[in-house]
C-alpha cells in the first residue's frame, strides 16, 4: 500500500513493524527521520487510515505521535486540507535567521557572566558529540546534536520565556538544517563549523559574541536559499518570496 498519493522509492522500508511497548516513541522517531531526510517531502499528505495500516498500530498512539510531530513544527494541519509535513519557504529561512540572531544573543547576554568552566567543558562535550555524528555520517543525530550544542546557552539562562522560545524554534530549525545539509550534499554541517563560536564564547569580549552569532546565523543562508527556490510546494507553485 502506497504511504500517500506522493510516491516515495523505498519508503516501505522506513516503516517496519513498531513494538507495542513503546508505540508512539517508535512512530515519532521514524516519522520525524523520514521528514528530516526527505524520503517525506515538505507538504507530502499524513493520512491516518494509511499510516495506522502501515504501522499496524491503533488510531490512539498515531495521533499522539503526529501530535507530538504537530508541537515540534515539523507537521502541521491545514484547515479543511488534513495533516501534512511542513513546507520551509524562503520566508521561513529569513524568520529563523532573524529571530535566531537575537534570542541568541539575548541568551549570552544573560550567561556571560556567569560562564565557568563547567559551562566550557560542557560545551566542548557537545561539540565533540557533533563531530562524532558528523563523522559517522549520521545526519539525522547530527541535526539532534547541533540543537543540543546550541541549546546550552538557553538552559543556563534559567530564562524561562527565552527557554519557550527556543523550545517552539527546534522544529523549524530541524527542518532548515535539513535542508541546509542537502543544499550543500553533505551529511551535516562542517566539522570545524563551530570553532570561531567556541573561541568567541569562551573568551572576554561581548561585543565579538554578538557579532560571531550573527555570522553563525547568515552562513549559509543564499545557498539554502537557492536550494529551497527550485523545490515546488505541495500544490506545484512556486515558493513565496521567490522573485527571479
Amino acid at each position: 500500500m502506497a504511504f500517500s498519493d506522493v510516491s516515495t522509492p523505498d519508503v516501505g522500508a522506513l516503516f517496519e513493524r513498531v513494538p507495542k511497548a513503546t508505540l508512539r516513541a517508535h512512530v515519532v522517531e521514524r516519522l520525524r527521520g523520514a521528514i528530516l531526510a526527505g524520503d517525506i517531502p515538505p507538504g507530502a499528505p499524513l493520512v491516518e487510515t494509511s499510516l495506522s495500516e502501515r504501522f499496524e498500530v491503533s488510531r490512539g498512539p498515531l495521533r499522539e505521535a503526529l501530535r507530538q510531530l504537530i508541537e515540534e513544527g515539523l507537521v502541521v494541519t491545514v484547515p479543511y486540507t488534513g495533516t501534512r509535513v511542513a513546507e520551509l519557504s524562503v520566508e521561513d529561512v529569513h524568520e529563523i535567521y532573524s529571530l535566531r540572531t537575537v534570542l541568541e544573543t539575548f541568551a549570552f547576554e544573560q550567561v556571560w557572566p556567569r560562564r565557568d568552566d563547567r559551562f566550557r567543558a560542557e560545551l566542548r562535550r557537545r561539540n565533540e558529540a557533533l563531530i562524532a555524528s558528523i563523522d559517522a555520517g549520521d545526519d539525522r543525530a547530527s541535526i539532534l546534536n547541533e540543537l543540543e550544542f546550541h541549546g546550552l546557552v538557553y538552559e543556563v539562562s534559567g530564562h524561562r520565556l527565552l527557554q519557550r522560545a527556543w523550545n517552539g524554534l527546534r522544529g523549524r530549525l530541524q527542518l532548515y538544517w535539513a535542508a541546509h545539509h542537502r543544499a550543500h550534499g553533505r551529511r551535516g554541517p562542517k566539522r570545524d563549523s563551530h570553532d570561531s563560536y567556541i573561541k568567541a564564547a569562551f573568551g572576554a569580549d561581548l561585543e565579538a559574541m554578538r557579532r560571531e552569532i550573527a555570522d553563525h546565523m547568515r552562513r549559509g543562508v543564499e545557498t539554502t536559499e537557492r536550494f529551497l527556490r527550485t523545490m515546488p510546494t505541495s500544490s506545484g507553485k512556486p515558493k513565496r518570496g521567490d522573485n527571479s
